[in-house]
């Protein structure tokens, strides 16, 4: 390199296996994220100069290629320097070859980001402590919608991305955007992400790549498969590259296993308080049965139930898009491209479960003032259940986007884009049971049962009455099930259309206008069947019985094996083994031999299937009109460059919200406490909402230095609603008190989070693939969404034990005891009432109907509302990247302190719900890299603190967690190169608590996953 000067080499770039390439005939050497030796400024790069092919293949040229990670980390850096704002990136290495192998895993790498694991793997991305659903991610610029299903419990309500869906390969880069600005779609507190895919006429030529691997997950039960991964890309340009054709395509498929341990606790106590599921009082029966009880102002929780679930994962993922480009002259271009996007996941579950009846029981517990339990154990009569069940999530979320654009290069300066497209995500189940579904089994005879939370894995154990084995598989009797049908869909047409002007003046150097319109449709609808068989009867009065399911259907699974490495998983109390049975074939012997589905005690199953009818039925439409100007302004202040930039964005927002729900139309007292309703045809309530907002933006930077750079931006940005609070339908729950019922109400009035921000941020720019910036950000934010309770009669039901007959009843009896009062009204109201049997103290058991003279019924509603409570999020985000000269080592660091005025207080009254910021943590990252002579070398360490995950009188805080990632790769030949990589080389677990770290909810182990494979490039 001696002897050349930075500005004789004016196209000088750096790389493996570059002069190798330039040897071959015909062979252009590539133009990606080229840059000039020493300290390049913007104005140093043309990214529109031509390649060089040299026609001697002997002739030294003095061009050579920076390629793999240091490409990327060029690209990266160039657009955070040249960015309005604060933005961060991470750039495709090649075409079709991303840093790593899921998305989000990728952006977790960039400072103040964060992700959520979904099944092993990232999902969902939290940036500055804003969680998934304050993200707005969009691709090419195009708001995209959102289809996950999630564990088919209901419908989905998020608006938050999913990243498992979108392979990496046929990604070019992701950028985010920390701060508003005007030009940037509204809808991102947190962030804006915007993943750009590659077009074949931004580098002309023919250029591909095709990709191979097999990947081995070590945390699969039992067998360890090896699956497939194949992904290419083709990328050509021809009649003298004014046509393009890109085509990419991948295809994953995964087998994994994601084991947990779980415990559901009640609502927190104080220790003063006396009520079904405390602990026992002193001086009372049991008051003696605990040890350093909680003192009378402390909060404790009593665990409810614990499982383990030994669960396995089968995933298929499919990718691809095709983009068409026309260049008819040199200042016009069209593109058409076409996105498509497989998601398809099936978990299987098979779980052992206890309950606690919360009487003869026993525990120890920790210091106050959040007192955690030490162990907590009870004792029962015979007849208790020890329960076993297999579970089915099994969906698929497919997504297709069809695009156009045309971008014309207009006379003096002007340049104007349309943009459209219509996309769709839908998600829905692969099977006739539904998208979320569990059977369950039991073996009756449970003596004792325990939990220890001195580990980290909460320890279940149990003992049986003298004659019953647990692992006795004859002894398995068919308990109760639910069959749940989600379905979802998200279509979204924008219009965006752009325009970009060029000015020669001193002081304006461009202005930007534009406007958008989204039309978003979204539907969601939900249906169940169920049988509360729990005791084992079938819907027709008979007892299943153990016989009724032959012994060969049970597979006897040894269980510690399953939480290897969780502390607490070699404890000699933890159950050697499980049964597990398969789902389909339960689900088909009790269908066709017990009427399940045809028969089921609640909801209605579609023909000859186990597929719930959905029951609800929610429809959103949301039109979103959005100008807006931005002013960008260059000038030299004080001898040094700044520029400024300013504008304004309008959003204006029509929301109808409708919703197809059961409509009861009568009620039944049932049991002494229990009332039920009967319901009518489904009918749609529509509600409708309107909100607008003004969201201007101003960016600021000057350059008091050479390759110093100083930011300040001030912006206001939103994020809307979820869309289950947008729902316009009212909801009543079929199983009323006799005080009064519940139920649920969407608000399509709501306004959407608002936050006015302030970012600070100082870089310097010291090398061409190293710097360092130290910045800190302010965000203030109102209308949080809260829950208010509305008391309310509802679709005019009486109240049968509210009413003539029932005070006729009071005043012949002289008491108010339910039993008698009905068995009065039983006896002497024959007319609206049916009589089902006769208890053992001869009192009658029926139904009294709800009739026009009783009083109404009054509900407790919920329904969402933009409550006044504010919140204050600051942080410092710190970040180096360093490449060691001619060494080929380099090193990315970044840490993201995070602070919320609003966090939550776990000692106080647990009966009183508390407001407090979900998602706040402190991160950070540490990348070591190698890159030369055609070897590429990656270790990668990523760590979450823990966080407040939400509940606003049961806290759930996910623990910190440090996953270590590896990846290598050797250039055999031009083109082809072998690779490896490791995904949580440590196989580092994951757990979460409540108030305390012993009142554990989830502790799931981690495992490594491995891969290998050959990737050749053109």
């Amino acid at each position: 390199m001696r002897g050349f000067t930075a500005r004789s080499l004016s196209r000088l770039v750096i790389g493996t296996s570059a002069l190798a390439l330039a040897a071959i005939p015909g062979v252009a050497l590539a133009q990606d994220a080229a840059a000039t030796v020493g300290n390049p400024g913007p104005s140093d790069i043309d990214p529109q100069a031509a390649p060089a092919t040299p026609a001697d293949p002997n002739a030294v040229t003095d061009d050579i290629v920076v390629t793999g990670i240091r490409a990327s980390l060029r690209e990266a850096i160039d657009i955070k320097r040249n960015g309005q704002g604060v933005v961060d990136a991470i750039s495709s290495e090649d075409i079709g070859k991303f840093p790593d192998t899921n998305l989000a895993e990728s952006l977790q790498r960039i400072t103040g980001v964060s992700i959520d694991r979904s099944n092993g793997e990232g999902s969902t991305v939290t940036v500055r402590g804003f969680g998934p659903e304050y993200n707005l991610v969009t691709l090419n610029g195009r708001q995209m919608p959102t289809s996950t299903l999630g564990d088919g419990a209901s419908a989905p309500a998020s608006r938050s991305f999913d990243f498992a869906n979108l392979a990496s390969e046929g990604v070019a880069a992701v950028e985010v955007y920390k701060t508003g600005r005007a030009a940037v779609p509204s809808g991102g507190i947190g962030s804006s992400i915007n993943i750009r895919t590659p077009r074949p006429i931004d580098k002309p030529g023919t250029r591909g790549s095709v990709a191979v691997k097999g990947v081995l997950d070590s945390s699969r039960n039992g067998k360890d498969p090896i699956t497939p991964e194949v992904s290419g890309i083709l990328s050509t340009t021809f009649a003298d590259d004014r046509i393009g054709v890109l085509l990419s395509g991948a295809y994953q498929r995964r087998k994994a296993s994601n084991n947990s341990a779980g415990v559901g606790f009640r609502d927190g106590f104080l220790g003063a308080e006396n009520n079904w599921g405390t602990l026992a009082q002193p001086g009372t029966p049991g008051g003696a049965n605990i040890t350093n009880r909680p003192g009378p102002t402390d909060v404790y929780e009593i665990p409810q139930s614990a499982n383990y679930d030994v669960v396995d994962i089968d995933r298929e993922r499919i990718n691809g898009q095709l983009v068409l480009q026309a260049k008819p002259t040199d200042t016009l271009t069209a593109t058409l491209d076409f996105t498509y996007s497989s998601n398809k996941v099936e978990v299987r579950n098979s779980s052992v479960g206890i309950w606690f009846n919360f009487g003869d029981t026993r525990s120890a517990w920790t210091d106050g003032p959040a007192a955690g339990p030490v162990f907590y154990s009870e004792n029962f009569a015979p007849g208790k259940d020890l329960s076993y069940s297999s579970s089915l999530t099994a969906n698929k979320s497919e997504n297709k986007s069809l695009g156009g654009n045309l971008t014309w290069e207009a006379p003096g300066n002007v340049t104007m884009s349309l943009d459209a497209h219509h996309s769709t995500a839908v998600s829905k189940p692969t099977n006739d049971y539904g998208s979320s579904t569990s059977i369950g089994g039991a073996i009756f005879g449970v003596q004792s049962q325990s939990i220890n939370f001195e580990k980290d894995l909460p320890v279940i154990s149990y003992q049986m009455y003298p004659g019953i084995d647990p692992l006795n598989a004859s002894l398995i009797t068919p308990t109760g099930n639910a069959f749940r049908n989600a379905y979802f869909k998200n279509e979204i047409n924008q219009l965006q259309l752009k325009g970009h002007y060029d000015h020669d003046g001193d002081f304006l150097s461009s202005i930007d206008w534009g406007f958008s319109y989204v039309d978003n449709k979204v539907r969601s609808a939900y249906g169940f069947i169920q049988n509360e068989t729990w005791g084992g009867v079938d819907p027709r009065g008979a007892s299943f019985g153990a016989a009724a399911v032959p012994d060969d259907f049970f597979n006897l699974t040894s269980l510690p094996d399953k939480f290897k490495g969780v502390a607490g998983s070699n404890d000699p109390a933890l159950p050697p083994s499980i049964y597990t049975f398969n789902f389909e074939q339960m689900a088909e012997l009790l269908r066709s031999q017990y009427a399940i589905c045809s028969a089921p005690q609640t909801g209605v199953a579609a023909e000859g299937t186990c597929l719930a009818n959905y029951t609800n039925d929610r429809r959103i439409r949301e039109r979103t009109i959005s100008p807006y100007i931005q002013f960008n302004g260059k000038f030299d202040m004080f001898s040094m460059p700044a520029h400024l930039i300013g504008g304004v964005r309008y959003d204006e927002t029509q929301v109808n919200s409708s919703a197809l729900v059961p409509i009861p139309n009568g009620t039944r007292w049932t049991g002494a406490n229990e009332f039920a309703l009967t319901y009518g045809a489904n009918s749609f309530t529509s509600l409708k909402g309107r909100y607008h907002n003004w969201l201007p933006a101003v960016d600021f930077d000057i350059e008091p230095l050479r390759n110093v750079k100083l930011r300040a931006s001030y912006s206001h940005t939103i994020t809307r609603a979820d869309y289950g609070s947008l729902q316009g339908g009212l909801n009543i729950d079929s199983n009323p008190r006799i005080g009064g019922g519940t139920g649920s109400q969407g608000n399509p009035n709501l306004v959407p989070f608002k936050s006015k921000n302030i970012d600070l941020s100082a870089e310097w720019y010291y090398g061409a693939e190293s710097y360092i910036s130290v910045g800190y950000f302010n965000k203030d934010v109102k209308n949080f969404i809260g829950t208010t309770q509305v008391n309310t009669s509802a679709f005019n039901l009486r109240n049968p034990g509210s009413g003539p007959r029932y005070r006729q009843a009071v005043a012949a009896l002289g008491t108010t005891d339910n039993l008698q009062v009905r068995d009065y009204i039983l006896r002497n109201f024959p007319a609206s009432s049916q009589v089902t049997g006769t208890s053992d103290s001869g009192l009658l058991n029926g139904n009294i109907f709800g009739l026009p003279e009783d009083d109404l019924f009054n509900f407790q509603l919920s329904q969402p509302f933009n409550s006044d409570q504010t919140a204050n999020i600051d942080g410092w985000e710190f970040a180096l990247q360093h490449r060691l000269w001619n060494t080929g080592l380099g090193v990315i660091l970044n840490y993201t302190i995070v602070n919320g005025d609003a966090k939550y207080d776990n000692t106080l009254d647990p009966n009183i719900g508390q407001f407090a910021l979900t998602g706040l943590s402190d991160s950070a990252n540490a990348v070591a890299y190698y890159d030369k002579n055609g070897i590429q070398a990656r270790v990668a360490y990523n760590w979450r603190g823990e966080f407040y995950a939400g509940g606003a009188f049961d806290p759930l805080y996910v623990e910190s967690y440090g996953q270590v990632d590896a990846s290598a790769s050797y250039q055999v030949t031009t083109g082809l190169a072998v690779f490896g990589e490791v995904i949580n080389l440590t196989g580092q677990g994951r757990r979460g608590h409540r108030r305390s770290d012993n009142f554990a909810t989830f502790a799931q182990p981690g495992y490594a996953r491995y891969a290998a494979g050959l990737r050749f490039n053109f």
